[in-house]
């Protein structure tokens, strides 16, 4: 009988990582630092691993995943929420973090994974990108708190914190920007995006930085990794609205600003919508059937280095 090789998972802190090899069951923990990063590449070494898993934890996890991939490991960066729907559906319903990195690794050897790919030449872009997608959050939050003041000091240091973030955000775009601006062809495909009427420079350096996919799978996938691909929900006789689920949060959100100001200067975007509100199809519907047909649309003017044409 053949063997399953060896997979394995790790849970990623600030200080530790916890790490299991399934189907061995060793488990131990090292250092989430540089002597913790050789011993953990020695013990995997000793039984021939290969694959190896890791959480997505908010930034813990960068490092040693350059670690581990130039040691020539095939990484796996796992969705936290998938691998907890899957620990519930095996009964684990404990947790901790050496429970959690034997989780993981029963995961990747059981479910579809893709390779994490680096791109090392995207790695600022999309560090300066993500912080952007933070401070948005941060002040759409600020915002949020400061309608409902009553305070007047409360009031002015809501005002002083907006200020301040907003000033922040507007350097990273200045940053963001000249980082495009120098890479010749990053500089190419941002030229390309902005070509169509209603992708502004939000929405196309967060393509550029999140979605390095763009112009390299079918139209059906890139919209899926989106979030903005429609699903069946149907049993029986029943036949449920169909729904969109997951996907690319970061992505979403400016590709959902965007779609909404295409759907009204955009003249084949236009069209498009007043075809579906013809149709009856509800705002919501409408909106997601415009950002999906955006994505696909600027997927294939990558993958053919062609800018927009109105047709």
């Amino acid at each position: 009988m053949a063997q399953i090789a060896p997979h394995v998972g790790i849970d990623c802190s600030s200080a530790r990582l916890d790490v299991h090899v399934y189907p061995l069951e060793l488990a131990f923990s090292v250092a989430n630092d540089p002597q913790g990063w050789d011993e953990l590449d020695r013990r995997l070494a000793r039984v021939q691993a290969e694959i190896v898993a890791i959480e997505a934890t908010g930034g813990w996890e960068r490092n040693v995943c350059r670690f581990l991939s130039g040691r020539g490991y095939s990484l796996r960066l796992v969705d936290p929420y998938r691998v907890r729907q899957f620990a519930k559906a095996a009964g684990k319903l404990a947790k901790n973090d050496r429970i959690d990195a034997a989780v993981i690794a029963r995961f990747v050897a059981t479910m579809p994974t893709r390779p994490l790919v680096r791109h090392i030449h995207l790695e600022r872009l999309t560090e300066l990108v993500t912080a952007r997608v933070q401070l948005l959050e941060l002040l759409t939050a600020c915002h949020n708190q400061a309608r409902q003041r009553q305070d007047s000091l409360l009031c002015r240091l809501d005002a002083r914190r907006a200020k301040a973030l907003q000033a922040d955000i507007k350097l990273l775009d200045q940053q963001i920007a000249q980082i495009v601006e120098a890479d010749a062809a990053l500089k190419a495909k941002n030229a390309i995006l902005r070509s169509m009427k209603g992708v502004g420079p939000v929405l196309a350096h967060t393509l550029l930085a999140l979605l390095p996919e763009l112009g390299q799978i079918p139209r059906k996938q890139i919209a899926a990794l989106v979030g903005v691909a429609p699903f069946e929900d149907q049993s029986g006789d029943r036949q449920g609205a169909r729904f969109i689920q997951g996907g690319r949060a970061a992505v979403r959100s400016p590709l959902y600003m965007a779609a909404m100001v295409a759907g009204t200067h955009n003249p084949v975007l236009m069209r498009y919508r007043e075809k579906l509100r013809a149709a009856g199809k509800k705002p919501k519907v409408t909106i997601v059937a415009i950002m999906r047909k955006m994505i696909t649309i600027l997927n294939a003017m990558i993958r053919d280095k062609a800018p927009w044409a109105n047709a």
